[in-house]
């Protein structure tokens, strides 16, 4: 696939722009959604949290087998690529970094090739637990 240099570009800037909003304060929280045909994992919501000082991501998957279901996963900051890359593309064709400032999609085509959007916020207010570990620091 020549398209893999490309996306694995844009998928840095993407995530780069993630950390950018944890760091400035401006994040409120990331999804992955818009899945290929019915798998089981049907989205991945990430907010921050705060544990022992320390911030760090709260990875929820949600998956519908027969029932619905959440699985909960915390993780470093530093570990937030290295656990979500693996999900886009498969099954996941679209990333959502919504902000205080902009809404920042990056989302696959038919091609599989990676682009990146910004819109106006949808969030007036970032997440909580960031803004509190920021204003604690």
């Amino acid at each position: 696939m020549q398209n893999i240099p490309t996306n694995n570009i844009t998928y840095t800037e993407f995530f780069n722009q993630v950390r950018a909003s944890i760091a400035d304060g401006t994040f409120a929280k990331l999804t992955l959604a818009k899945t290929v045909g019915k798998p089981e994992l049907q989205n991945i919501y990430v907010k921050t949290i705060v544990e022992d000082n320390i911030l760090k991501l709260s990875m929820t998957y949600k998956i519908y087998t027969t029932e619905k279901q959440e699985l909960v996963k915390i993780c470093k900051l530093d570990d937030l690529e290295a656990e979500l890359i693996p999900h886009i593309n498969n099954p996941f064709l679209s990333a959502l970094l919504f902000t205080t400032e902009a809404d920042v999609t990056m989302k696959l085509n038919k091609k599989r090739v990676a682009s990146i959007i910004e819109q106006a916020p949808t969030f007036k207010n970032a997440d909580a637990n960031l803004v509190e570990f920021l204003c604690s620091k």
